[in-house]
């Protein structure tokens, strides 16, 4: 059986400057997959090339059986996945209630839409609360879940989310990381690039530890988290 998302010897470069560097993974539908890593891994150039944001120059990207190698990022979106970036790029100026309608831009089944506006509130109530309020006046945990909440409007066969506890204070990062936990539990394929390594790992299925744009260990969720080399570099344990 074919893979949801399979990545194979993907090679991506700034100018002469390879940032990842052959890489290969899979995510199987209904997954919980992690790439996790420090700074410059290539972890988040990872993500912007599966959307379609940047062009790989070798290796191949499957999804769904078919090859998104030149397919444009909005007919990536269409495709069934959606992208929840670094830095929320919420429309601050935007209601809350027009943001996540932007996430159904390719759609035209309306009461579907209102079904999923729903269904973003039940996930975030603070969403519902306060609908009609510019997004600009959220926190940075609540931008979060409206990013989030806006990739989730597509409809995503894949949801790829891109540091969602980046910045955000403990109790926030809970909720994020519980909310999570919940979309895997409806069965939501997610690919998730997070830096608190133990949170990531706990959720994850499967994980892979990128360094310098290489995929240096690979493993369930579980090994890595018991993994002696992962928990002194990641884990902060000696």
């Amino acid at each position: 059986m074919t893979a949801l998302l399979e990545v194979e010897d993907l090679r991506v470069a700034y100018g002469k400057i390879e940032a990842v560097k052959g890489i290969s993974f899979k995510v199987e539908a209904g997954e919980v997959v992690t790439l996790i890593g420090t700074n410059g891994a290539g972890k988040t150039t990872t993500l912007r090339t599966l959307s379609g944001l940047l062009r790989p120059v070798g290796g191949q990207i499957r999804f769904n059986g078919r090859s998104l190698k030149k397919v444009p990022a909005h007919q990536v979106v269409a495709l069934g996945l959606a992208h929840s970036p670094e830095g929320r790029h919420i429309f601050p100026r935007m209601t809350i209630e027009d943001n996540l309608r932007l996430g159904a831009f390719l759609r035209s089944d309306r009461p579907g839409i209102e079904k999923d506006i729903q269904r973003a509130y039940d996930l975030f109530p603070i969403l519902g609360e306060r609908s009609k309020q510019a997004a600009g006046t959220l926190s940075g945990g609540e931008q979060q879940m409206l990013a989030m909440g806006r990739a989730l409007m597509s409809q995503p066969k894949l949801l790829m989310l891109d540091e969602p506890s980046m910045g955000l204070s403990p109790i926030m990062m809970q909720k994020i990381m519980a909310t999570i936990a919940e979309l895997k539990a409806q069965g939501t394929t997610i690919l998730l690039v997070e830096q608190n390594a133990q949170a990531a790992l706990s959720l994850a299925d499967h994980g892979h530890v990128m360094e310098v744009g290489t995929v240096v260990l690979s493993g369930t969720g579980q090994e890595l988290l018991h993994d002696e080399s992962v928990r002194k570099a990641y884990l902060g344990e000696d």
